[in-house]
């Protein structure tokens, strides 16, 4: 006998084995039960969620030779042709190839006649928004008073596309996509049936990867089953979908932890020749940062039993919870513009360096815990000296007000990139350039404005305006001066006279990007 595929072997055939849809089968069932039928049904709802095999079990349950049913004999000559795709009255259409208005015409006229075989005729319309505007008015009439042995069961993944002409006359069901836990479990229990031993991780794996469609995870089991000579591991599955490895992402957080882009690049190297896709690499980051917040501000919702729970929970004690939402944002928009980079790679690394790039810098006070820093250069001195309210408000100015306040993570990052407008008793007005304005979180402005009430010693109001400035604000200062450093420490090594002679005598050229200020 020839193999048949797990999604045609495992297709549900009855409601009772439905997985996932329990709302749809509960009001069908109870409208069966009541007999209660309505002439026009809609099923929506995303590719592999059971549209096309709830129209199937629907048909058995209206044809079945027990009677009108919800639950359907199965081996009777009705159940079984249905089952087999050979009932004569249960009519299959495929709007995508029957576009046209004398193709639905011609359908419809055979409408008039009474059933060869079933109680019903039943015409089941796949894709339905597929079908042109005349073929719609067409089917219009017989949609509203079709004869009394008639059903239709529409099918589509786009209802914004049906006229609401043809939606207003039927009952429309919305399938819902399925959730990860629910295809995990579903294909563990396949797998007991079928004998074949499976990982946990990589049943999670799949599952994540069917994006909700329970066909497409059993299309990627007969896939893995066949990689993986008959088991299923979940070394196997990461080569086989080009899943990245949760070990890279954690030595990117690491390096990110330890200031080392250099070490960051190597990751990415890596994953470029083992051929992983940098977008699901990008996806993934964006679900660690993710996890990496409930860490941080629910630990009670990271099961106990989940594998890098330790792992996940000593790196969220090392990030500021504000900068864990800031890459959260820089890693999906990452994805969102890998189409646009040059190639995948390079957007891949661009987005780690932004990540780098906007880093907190590490409190060497705080057992290695980070607190916020400019992007770019060295991070601007802590001042150990705190300025009275009254000098803060005569003639500091910005910067001398942000070094006096105890600020870190997004809300330091958001001063440094802002400049005074105004300062009054009671309020203070800050611009900020259009460019940062991904910094303008409220909770960031919420930080900000506690701790100015707190320097002042009374209530403040803050007020942030995007406008573009003259630029000179602390973050730009710190910039200038690691710039001024660096060229003079470029010009001390220029001025050497043994790196003279190098360059002399080898033609040597001097890589700049390797010289750090002292």
């Amino acid at each position: 006998m020839s193999y048949q595929v797990l999604a045609r072997k495992w297709r549900p055939r009855t409601f009772a084995s439905l997985v996932g849809q329990e709302h749809v089968v509960r009001a069908l069932t109870h409208a069966l039960t009541e007999q209660r039928l309505h002439h026009a049904y809609l099923f929506t709802g995303t590719r592999g969620v059971g549209k096309t095999t709830l129209a199937r079990i629907l048909a058995k349950a209206l044809n079945c030779e027990s009677g009108v049913t919800a639950t359907p004999c199965g081996v009777c000559s009705a159940c079984r042709e249905i089952d087999s795709g050979r009932f004569v009255d249960l009519l299959e259409v495929d709007a995508a190839t029957n576009t046209k208005v004398d193709e639905m015409r011609q359908l419809l006229e055979n409408a008039v006649y009474a059933p060869t075989r079933g109680r019903f005729k039943v015409y089941v319309i796949d894709e339905v928004h597929m079908l042109s505007n005349s073929a719609f008015n067409a089917m219009l009439k017989t949609l509203e008073e079709p004869p009394e042995h008639v059903k239709f069961i529409l099918a589509t993944t786009d209802p914004q596309k049906i006229p609401i002409t043809v939606l207003s006359r039927c009952l429309q069901f919305n399938l819902k996509q399925m959730t990860q836990p629910l295809i995990a479990g579903h294909l563990k229990h396949i797998l007991e049936v079928e004998s074949i031993s499976a990982e946990a991780a990589a049943l999670q794996l799949l599952a994540r990867s069917a994006a909700g469609s329970m066909r497409d995870a059993l299309s990627l089991l007969d896939q893995a089953i066949a990689h993986g000579s008959g088991k299923i591991e979940e070394a196997q599955v990461r080569e086989m979908l080009g899943a990245v490895d949760l070990d890279h992402l954690f030595l990117i957080a690491d390096a990110l932890l330890a200031g080392d882009a250099a070490a960051m690049l190597q990751v990415a190297d890596d994953m470029a020749t083992r051929s992983l896709s940098f977008d699901s690499a990008l996806q993934e980051m964006a679900s660690l940062f993710t996890r990496l917040q409930i860490a941080q501000l629910a630990p009670q919702a990271i099961a106990d039993d989940f594998p890098e729970r330790p792992r996940l929970l000593e790196i969220s004690a090392r990030l500021d919870p504000e900068f864990v939402q800031l890459a959260y944002q820089i890693a999906v928009h990452g994805r969102q513009e890998l189409p646009l980079a040059p190639d995948e790679q390079a957007g891949f690394i661009m987005t780690l360096l932004r990540l780098y790039a906007f880093r907190p810098a590490l409190d060497d006070q705080s057992g290695g815990r980070q607190r916020g820093a400019a992007p770019a250069g060295d991070p601007l001195p802590a001042s150990s000296s705190t300025l009275a309210p009254a000098e803060a408000g005569s003639g500091v100015g910005w910067h001398g007000i942000l070094a006096a306040l105890k600020l870190s993570g997004m809300a330091r990052e958001l001063a440094q990139h802002c400049e005074l407008r105004e300062l009054g008793k009671a309020r203070m007005v800050l611009s900020l350039s259009p460019t940062h304005r991904h910094l303008l979180m409220k909770p960031a402005q919420d930080k900000l404005q506690q701790s100015l009430a707190e320097h002042f010693g009374h209530p403040l109001q803050l007020a942030i305006e995007l406008e573009e400035g003259s630029g000179d604000t602390p973050a730009a200062a710190a910039q200038r001066d690691h710039r001024e450093r660096m060229d003079r420490a470029i010009a001390s090594v220029e001025q050497d006279g043994f790196v003279r002679q190098l360059i002399e005598t080898f033609d040597a050229t001097l890589i700049e990007s390797s010289i750090k200020p002292i």
